[in-house]
């Protein structure tokens, strides 16, 4: 039932020239290095590079599809053309740069493609590297859930079917949701907009419920009461307990939520 792969091994040794149009295929890369070397139209697929040195390297239309790149350095190596579908990075160093050019086309591809590279970063303490790849790992999981429910292309439609269908509309509407709150957790600006829009509806519930609405002063020192209510420096009487709890809790969700996107975003190893 089992075959052998028939994995090609190359071990401590470095390549001293340029290559184009080869084959290595399914090969184990074990301590190999490249300096400055250019790489045309070479097949790496489902290949393993084990503790690698490629610096300063071109890649032109490779193939690195299924390839695994462990405790490696590609350092100041460019990609253009290159095909990374179904692989992976542990542990090791690549330039940003590789998900503005090289990300797989389809957008279940490009979210792993950029899921993986996350990890990546994260492991190697690359803050800023990481949240670029949260940024297209995020612009790339909308695209895929809207697409899971929405779209007539086969993949999904084959995938996502009957009840299937269901859960991935309700997956898009919560990402959508959080997208509009704090922005999946990548977005200071938004969740303020949310604690602003929050502020207002509690400046209409005030006015509304205990003041005049026909007066703009109603409204306006309905507004400068708001902070104080929301930090519970102020409790009017009038106000219910409900009320004022329900405003305890959004204060300790909003802080939450803004202390996740410190802690994310800040965070040193």
């Amino acid at each position: 039932m089992l075959k052998d792969l028939n994995r090609n091994s190359i071990i401590d040794q470095y390549f001293a020239q340029d290559i184009s149009n080869q084959n290595f295929q399914k090969a184990l890369f074990n301590r190999v290095s490249a300096i400055g070397k250019k790489f045309t139209n070479v097949d790496f697929r489902f290949c393993i590079f084990e503790n690698c040195y490629f610096r300063n390297c071109a890649f032109d239309s490779c193939l690195f599809e299924g390839s695994k790149f462990n405790n490696s350095s590609l350092a100041g190596s460019s990609f253009s053309g290159c095909k990374f579908d179904y692989s992976t990075f542990n542990k090791t160093f690549v330039d940003d740069d590789i998900l503005l050019n090289s990300c797989p086309g389809f957008e279940n591809l490009k979210l792993k493609f950029a899921r993986t590279l996350r990890t990546n970063y994260q492991s190697l303490g690359i803050n800023e590297s990481a949240n670029k790849a949260i940024k297209v790992e995020l612009t790339a999981t909308k695209t895929h859930l809207y697409k899971s429910w929405n779209s007539n292309e086969s993949y999904y439609r084959k995938k996502y079917s009957g009840f299937n269908r269901v859960k991935a509309f309700f997956k898009w509407v919560s990402f959508k949701i959080q997208e509009f709150i704090w922005g999946n957790g990548e977005s200071v600006s938004r969740l303020l907009r949310t604690v602003l829009i929050l502020g207002i509806l509690m400046v209409l519930y005030d006015v509304f419920k205990f003041r005049d609405t026909d007066q703009i002063d109603s409204y306006w020192s309905s507004l400068n009461q708001m902070p104080e209510i929301f930090f519970s420096i102020e409790r009017p009487s009038h106000y219910s307990k409900s009320y004022l709890s329900l405003i305890y809790f959004i204060r300790l969700f909003i802080f939450s939520l803004f202390m996740a996107i410190i802690i994310k975003r800040f965070n040193k190893r």
